[in-house]
């Protein structure tokens, strides 16, 4: 069974989205050792999955894009989650838009290595909401919004979780992954 990995930027005070005049990366470009590590991420994908808002915006980018990110994100299989698209025009691009825990849980399924999935920060609370993640990955960027969308928002239940990397970079990036936890800590005990 595939592992659903959920890849999100947040500001230090927990936002993944400001508005559309706020940028999670502060307008900064990212470090080179942080660039390794996602492209590493990204390269390694059998799937990458997103919401339709970022799918088309990565659409209307990634296509004629030359960058080091270019060639897994067009190469890489892609799954879009939703109810309204009718039409994936970007190429090796599916649209699941089913239930979302059908679609999931299909996806898990299929033979390959493990589905990234983007955002936007509506797929991410749902998907966080349905406890549908197996693992986290943050990248956490020095910036504070004040005010914005939250990754976990009306959880029906808390979520426990269990660091597994915490790596932080030059540029005060900090990336650091968490995977549902499995049994109880000796603290729990």
């Amino acid at each position: 069974m595939r592992r659903l990995a959920l890849q999100m930027g947040i500001s230090i005070d927990g936002y993944v989205s400001g508005g559309p005049e706020q940028d999670i990366g502060g307008g900064e470009p990212e470090h080179a050792d942080v660039v390794a590590r996602k492209l590493a991420w990204v390269s390694g994908a059998g799937a990458h999955a997103m919401g339709r808002v970022t799918y088309e915006e990565m659409a209307g980018f990634w296509p004629t894009a030359t960058g080091a990110y270019a060639a897994p994100m067009n190469e890489i299989p892609k799954v879009v989650f939703s109810r309204s698209l009718t039409r994936a025009d970007w190429p090796t691009t599916t649209i699941a838009g089913g239930d979302l825990a059908d679609e999931v849980a299909r996806l898990k399924d299929q033979p390959g290595d493990e589905i990234i999935v983007y955002g936007g920060f509506t797929l991410a609370q749902a998907l966080t909401r349905a406890d549908l993640v197996d693992e986290y990955r943050l990248v956490i960027r020095p910036v504070a919004l004040g005010s914005g969308e939250p990754m976990f928002r009306d959880l029906p239940l808390e979520r426990r979780l269990e660091l597994v990397d915490a790596t932080p970079y030059p540029d005060g990036t900090i990336i650091s992954v968490y995977r549902k936890r499995t049994g109880r800590t000796p603290e729990e005990d």
